[in-house]
């Protein structure tokens, strides 16, 4: 080996980030930039949240219990479209979108549509509705299976039926809720499974009202197998 290859000395190739090693200091001022738009954003949605969605939601909530005083007598007319001082749930709906009044309003819609017998809008206004309270939205689901059930759509009847069982989770409306998924399994001719829906209620749920009798129901499934 010459002198003067022994003395070459090879640079490890490096890459831009390896050579600079300043990366931050280099991008400052777009990394200030984004900071400062994130920061933005948060001040934004805040703002929204306080000085408009704010006042809305009491607005709204404050136009709704007339509406919700209908409902509670039946009067699913004036629930669904107010009267001459107040607003019915359409309206509610219509205005306050993004409203937790709004999103409140769609399962009273919905439930007001069910009883009037007009169940396509049940279904589609009770679909919309997002509750994160549990009775009220396995209210939600069984109310949307019933209207499957007048539509003879078995198949979502079942599926709703199914999601209210799961969301309830407690005696007083999961043994409701699975009488009458098994009796929609028994419309749609699957014994089987209207027989092991009836022995859940009978082994889950032994003290509930809907108990007392289902050995008839599960005999009754069972003799069609």
């Amino acid at each position: 080996m010459s002198k003067t290859q022994a003395n070459t000395k090879v640079a490890a190739p490096q890459t831009s980030l390896g050579q600079s090693g300043n990366f931050v200091r280099e991008n400052q001022k777009s990394l200030l930039f984004i900071a400062g738009a994130v920061i933005a954003l948060i001040v934004i949605y805040f703002l929204y949240l306080k000085v408009y969605l704010g006042p809305r939601e009491i607005t709204a909530a404050n136009q709704m219990h007339v509406a919700q005083d209908f409902w509670a007598k039946k009067d699913w007319d004036k629930a669904i479209k107010g009267d001459a001082s107040y607003p019915g749930f359409e309206k509610i709906i219509s205005d306050y979108s993004n409203t937790k009044a709004a999103n409140l309003a769609y399962y009273y819609l919905g439930t007001a549509y069910l009883n009037k017998g007009d169940y396509k809008q049940a279904i589609e206004n009770l679909t919309n509705f997002r509750g994160d309270d549990i009775m009220v939205s396995a209210e939600a689901f069984g109310s949307t299976g019933d209207a499957y059930v007048e539509l003879k759509d078995y198949s979502n009847a079942a599926t709703y039926f199914n999601k209210a069982v799961d969301k309830a989770k407690n005696k007083f409306l999961s043994p409701l809720y699975l009488k009458k998924l098994g009796l929609v399994y028994e419309e749609q001719k699957d014994n089987k499974s209207a027989s092991e829906t009836y022995k859940r209620i009978k082994s889950e749920y032994p003290e509930s009202a809907e108990a007392q009798n289902i050995d008839e129901y599960i005999a009754r499934a069972e003799a069609k197998l």
